[in-house]
C-alpha cells in the first residue's frame, strides 16, 4: 500500500522555526522523512532547534533570514538551493501578533506587522515559487489564523493582526490558481490559538479563559502536535488535487 504521507527525500523549508509552532512543522515534516531548511533570525535558537531535531536522525540545515527583507530571502533561499539542490516544500510560518487598538496603533507598529505577516509570506513564496516553477511540483502552505475568515469579539487589539491573515488567505487563493497548471499548491492552515511564545500570556489570562469557554465549541486553545496532520496533508502526496483552501483548525469556533 502506498504511503501518500511520506516525504522521504523531499526538501522543505519552514520559516520561524526557531521556536513555537514552527519547531512543531519541522518535527512533523521531520518524522515523514523530509529534509529540513529552517529559517529564523534568531541564530543561538536556531541552533539549538537544530541539535535537538539532529538529535533524531533528522537532516537539518539552517539560515539565518529577516522574512521582510527581499534580499535577505533570496540569499536564503540560494543558501538553500545550494545545499540540498532544490526545494519541494515551503511552509510560510513566520508572523508577529501585536496587539494595539485601531484607533491609537502607530505607523511603526502597522508597518511592521504588514511588513512581517504579508510582504515575508510574499517574498519567499515568490522566491521558491520560482525553483518549484522549473521543478513543475510543488506545495506551499502559508499561516493564515482563525482571523482570516473571522474576528475577535469585543477584542479592541485584532485589527491589524487580522487584516494581515485575511491577506494571506487571499494570497493563497491568488497564487494557487496562478500556478494550479504548474504542479504547485498553495494552501493554508488557519489555526485557533494554539500556545506559543507569542501567545502563552495571552492563554494564561482569565479573561481570554472566559471567551474560549463562550465561542470555541471544544472550550480550550489548541494542543502541541494538532496541527500536524494538516500540515503533513499539504505538503504530501495526499493533496495533490487541493489547493487555494484555508483549513481551519480551531475546535469549531468559525463553525459558529
Amino acid at each position: 500500500m502506498k504511503n501518500y504521507f511520506d516525504l522521504t527525500g523531499k526538501v522543505a523549508i519552514v520559516t520561524g522555526a526557531s521556536s513555537g509552532l514552527g519547531v512543531q512543522f519541522a518535527n512533523a515534516l521531520g518524522n515523514q522523512g523530509a529534509k529540513l531548511a529552517l529559517v529564523a533570525r534568531r541564530a543561538d535558537k536556531l541552533e539549538d532547534v537544530k541539535k535537538e531535531l539532529e538529535s533524531k536522525g533528522m537532516e537539518v540545515f539552517t539560515q539565518i533570514c529577516d522574512v521582510t527583507d527581499s534580499e535577505s530571502v533570496k540569499t536564503a533561499v540560494s543558501a538553500i538551493v545550494d545545499h540540498y539542490g532544490t526545494v519541494d516544500i515551503l511552509i510560510n510560518n513566520a508572523g508577529l501578533g501585536i496587539g494595539e487598538a485601531a484607533d491609537t496603533m502607530s505607523d511603526e507598529v502597522w508597518d511592521r506587522m504588514m511588513k512581517t505577516n504579508i510582504d515575508g509570506v510574499y517574498f519567499f513564496a515568490r522566491e521558491v515559487g520560482k525553483i518549484m516553477r522549473k521543478n513543475k511540483y510543488g506545495r506551499i502552505i502559508n499561516l493564515g489564523s482563525i482571523h482570516s475568515r473571522v474576528a475577535m469579539p469585543f477584542s479592541k487589539m485584532m485589527t491589524a493582526y487580522a487584516t494581515t491573515k485575511g491577506a494571506v488567505f487571499m494570497m493563497t487563493k491568488a497564487l494557487a490558481n496562478e500556478w494550479a497548471r504548474e504542479g504547485i499548491t498553495v494552501n493554508a492552515i488557519g489555526p485557533a490559538y494554539f500556545e506559543s511564545e507569542m501567545t502563552s500570556d495571552i492563554l494564561k489570562a482569565e479573561e481570554f479563559t472566559k471567551i474560549l469557554d463562550t465561542y470555541c465549541p471544544m472550550g480550550r486553545a489548541g494542543k502541541a502536535g494538532e496541527l500536524d496532520g494538516a500540515i503533513i496533508y499539504f505538503a504530501s502526496d495526499a493533496s495533490t488535487y487541493t489547493t487555494g483552501q484555508l483549513l481551519n483548525i480551531d475546535g469549531g469556533w468559525t463553525a459558529i
